[in-house]
């Protein structure tokens, strides 16, 4: 089933202003979640934590996160979406700034409660307008520029933020100037206009219609199934390895913290620039050869992470830095396709009226199950593994060596959930032709004006 190419019919400078909007603020979104594992060792050392521990604080921002976009999300179809995404900016950004004021592990759980409830609105409400301002043959690219918001968030994270905690002396500070910047950005999405729900559709008048069960119709999408099946393994491994990496090459490697910041920056950052850039491109061509090209795409290049990853982490401790990086670096390219090729893969399946909806149901599963396992369960085994290092040493005391062992063995978990991405993926684009034909069999794009900005 080919895909002919549709230039986006809206205007182009509004359209794309409001993407580049969009992608500004998924940026800072991405900042300010990523802070607490730029700073994690501060963290464990200020309030005396485990790994364990450590996990299931970062875990608080998934749990809200997973939880409250429910809601949001049905909010995003059913309320003027802008109003749901500036809310959402202004909450989180007063929380991570209340996140650096924090006096003990309780007060700083809470706030990173407050950041996730707040991040909750923007993914589904932000997908949705951009399924509204782009034809089905161009999402691959518009999404792929919304999401470079990741990798560039995350670089800007584990470099600028490194930078402020050596020239502040403290690790607080960043908290409070990335919620400062939020609550400035955050204002200007009540500028822009909102496209017609469904505008990119056959104009059949349903798209304004009120719906009933909206969960229950989601639900009854098959793909959409496999599709939060693939969320819940691609964040286990992805909030896994962005949670604890910086404190690997710390603890396991030997490497200073500022290096490190920018080890994890190139890794966990850079690698996202070429794989949504140039990844962007390749899906939306997969996608006009085959209606399902942009999952088989985004299965075989988690496939291929896997191994890559794998390799890096059998690195011998003490061998040249420069061959893990380049390992884990390769893998990380291939993970970064997951974005590009999965989140459009949503909008293909789904109605105008329920894109939210199906969002907030795929970031319920990827966040409170795939993003809570992966830090808590990399957090349990890392100090599992390191008492077991201690009691195969005879030492009678815990140190950072036995930690960084112990987190080291940890982070196999790693590869183990790329590989289980990608043969999830492959039965996503099994029934993926099916599920498109039957939501579009009949109904033509067509073309639509709407302002934007």
């Amino acid at each position: 089933m080919s895909v002919q190419l549709q230039k986006p019919s809206t205007t182009f400078t509004a359209t794309w202003g409001v993407l580049c909007l969009l992608f500004v603020i998924n940026l800072l979104n991405f900042v300010d979640r990523m802070i607490p594992a730029v700073v994690l060792e501060d963290i464990r050392k200020a309030y005396g934590l485990s790994d364990l521990w450590l996990g299931i604080l970062v875990s608080s921002f998934t749990v809200a996160f997973a939880l409250g976009g429910l809601p949001l999300g049905r909010l995003a179809d059913t309320w003027i979406r802008k109003h749901v995404l500036t809310g959402g900016v202004l909450i989180w950004s007063a929380f991570t700034a209340l996140s650096g004021l924090a006096p003990n592990f309780l007060s700083f759980y809470v706030a990173r409660l407050g950041v996730g409830l707040g991040e909750a609105s923007y993914g589904p409400a932000a997908v949705s307008l951009i399924g509204d301002l782009f034809p089905r043959a161009w999402r691959g690219r518009a999404m792929g520029l919304f999401m470079l918001g990741l990798p560039i968030g995350i670089s800007l994270s584990f470099i600028v933020i490194s930078k402020i905690k050596v020239l502040t002396g403290s690790w607080q500070t960043p908290f409070v100037l990335a919620g400062v910047a939020g609550l400035l950005v955050g204002g200007l999405l009540l500028l822009i206009r909102e496209p017609q729900r469904g505008a990119q559709e056959a104009e059949t008048g349903a798209t304004l219609k009120k719906l009933d069960q909206p969960f229950r119709k989601v639900f009854a999408i098959k793909t959409l199934w496999w599709i939060c099946l693939s969320g819940v393994s691609v964040n286990m491994a992805s909030y896994g390895t962005n949670t604890f990496f910086n404190s690997l090459l710390q603890r396991y490697y030997g490497v200073a913290s500022m290096d490190a910041g920018w080890m994890a920056a190139a890794v966990l950052g850079l690698t996202g620039l070429l794989a949504m850039t140039l990844g962007a491109y390749l899906a939306d061509l997969a996608h006009r050869r085959n209606v399902n090209g942009r999952l088989k795409l985004g299965a075989y290049c988690l496939l291929a992470a896997a191994p890559l990853v794998a390799m890096a982490l059998c690195q011998p401790r003490g061998s040249d830095l420069s061959v893990f990086m380049l390992l884990y670096g390769a893998g990380w390219v291939l993970f970064f396709m997951y974005y590009v090729s999965v989140y459009t893969a949503v909008q293909d399946v789904v109605e105008p009226r329920l894109r939210a909806t199906a969002m907030a149901v795929y970031f319920a599963a990827q966040y409170l199950v795939g993003s809570t396992l992966g830090t808590t369960l990399v957090g349990g085994l890392s100090d599992y593994f390191g008492k077991q290092q201690m009691a195969a040493a005879g030492a009678a005391a815990m140190t950072d060596a036995f930690k960084g062992q112990g987190l080291h063995l940890a982070m196999f978990m790693v590869p183990v959930m790329l590989l289980a991405t990608g043969l999830v993926l492959l039965m996503a684009s099994r029934g993926l032709v099916r599920d498109v034909e039957k939501l579009h069999k009949g109904l033509p794009l067509h073309s639509a004006s709407a302002s934007c900005l």
